[in-house]
């Protein structure tokens, strides 16, 4: 069992990792507002592309951003799961098992949810 300073430790990187992760969904949210007016952004006068490899890379640019968006929404789920474990008494319990996830696991992963070992076994 985690001891009352380990979880304090813990929940404080979680804190982090989720302000963190709310500061790239509002970059992401700030950048889509952007692209009403791209060509400030690219000098260009007009909205017509004077060449063809300008649609692949704006599209190229959008899908990574996009990404990007995805992984922080993904990652700001897992944060605030593991804070509501964390509130319920649960945190660093596997949730497979019941079993204490390892120190060093938590410690790799806050947000960890099961034990290496029980995560192999569904491979």
């Amino acid at each position: 069992m985690l001891t009352k300073e380990q979880k304090d430790t813990f929940k404080k990187r979680l804190l982090e990792m989720k302000e963190e992760a709310e500061k790239d969904l509002e970059e992401y949210r700030n950048n889509r507002a952007k692209e009403d007016y791209q060509n400030d952004e690219t000098g260009e006068i007009s909205s017509v592309a004077d060449h063809p490899g300008n649609l692949g890379t704006d599209q190229f640019e959008r899908e990574k951003e996009m990404t990007f968006y995805e992984q922080a929404r993904e990652k700001l789920m897992e944060v605030n799961d593991a804070l509501k474990r964390m509130e319920e008494g649960k945190y660093g319990l596997s949730e497979k098992s019941g079993e204490p996830i390892p120190i060093e696991r938590l410690e790799a992963m806050p947000t960890a949810r099961y034990r290496v070992d029980e995560i192999e076994d569904e491979q």
